[in-house]
C-alpha cells in the first residue's frame, strides 16, 4: 500500500514560480494542512471589495426600491467572470416603513452611476480589471428587471430588514454569503439594492467578490 508524506514546515513550503513542484505542508502530528477555496483566492490576489457609508455616516437608500435602478453594483465585461461571496447590509436610521434589500444579476454591464475603484482584499495587490458603480438614492442604472432573465440571490423583505431604532422586530443587519455563489461571466452586471416603501433609510453596505478569467473557469 502506497504511504502519504508531508513535508513538517511551519515556515510554508513555497515554489520559486508557478510551474514548479512543491512539498505539500503538514503539522507534526501528520495533518494535512488544506487551505479554503476563499482564502487562497485572497491570497491569490483575486478578492476585491465595493464599499458605501465611512465612519458614522451612512448613505441613502431608495424610497421604494424601483426597476433598473440600484444602490451598487460590480461589473464585468467579456473575458472576466466574478463570483459575489458576501453583501452586508446594516440601517443605520429607522427612517421608512417596508425596509428591503435586495441582490439580483444581469446579462450587461451598469449604465450609469459614480464609478467606484474596488478595493483589493489582498493589502497591496493589484487593482481590479472588473469596474463598480455606487450611487445614493438608486442612482446606479441597471437593465429592466424581467423574471425570464434576471437572477435574484436574495430579496430581504421588511420584517427581516427593518432598521435601527425599530421597535418591533430588532434592528438586523442583511448578511449574505451563499453556499454555492454564482459564477457570473461577463458580460455582467451585480447589484445591490436598498429602499423602503416610504423615507429612504440610510445605510452601510459592502460586497466583498472574487474575479478570474473566463479561461481560468474552464
Amino acid at each position: 500500500m502506497s504511504e502519504m508524506r508531508v513535508r513538517v514546515n511551519q515556515d510554508s513550503p513555497r515554489a520559486v514560480a508557478d510551474g514548479n513542484w512543491t512539498d505539500a505542508k503538514g503539522t507534526k502530528r501528520g495533518e494535512l494542512c488544506v487551505i479554503d477555496f476563499y482564502t487562497q483566492m485572497a491570497l491569490e490576489g483575486r478578492g476585491y471589495q465595493v464599499r458605501v457609508g465611512t465612519v458614522t455616516t451612512g448613505v441613502t437608500g431608495d424610497a421604494p426600491i424601483a426597476d433598473a435602478a440600484a444602490e451598487m453594483c460590480v461589473d464585468c465585461t467579456t473575458g472576466l467572470c466574478i463570483i459575489p461571496c458576501e453583501v452586508w447590509v446594516s440601517y443605520d436610521t429607522g427612517e421608512g416603513d417596508g425596509q428591503e434589500c435586495a441582490g439580483k444579476s444581469v446579462a450587461d454591464v451598469s449604465s450609469a452611476g459614480t464609478a467606484y475603484v474596488p478595493l483589493p482584499l489582498l493589502i497591496g495587490g493589484s487593482a481590479a480589471a472588473s469596474t463598480a458603480r455606487q450611487d445614493d438614492e438608486g442612482g446606479v442604472t441597471v437593465t429592466a428587471e424581467l423574471a425570464t432573465t434576471t437572477l435574484q440571490h436574495f430579496h430581504v423583505a421588511s420584517e427581516f430588514a427593518q432598521a435601527l431604532g425599530s421597535d418591533s422586530p430588532p434592528a438586523n443587519p442583511v448578511i449574505w454569503q451563499p453556499i454555492a455563489p454564482p459564477i457570473l461571466p461577463g458580460p455582467r452586471c451585480f447589484y445591490v439594492q436598498v429602499g423602503a416603501t416610504t423615507t429612504a433609510p440610510d445605510y452601510f453596505a459592502h460586497i466583498d467578490y472574487l474575479e478570474l478569467t473566463t479561461a481560468q473557469m474552464s
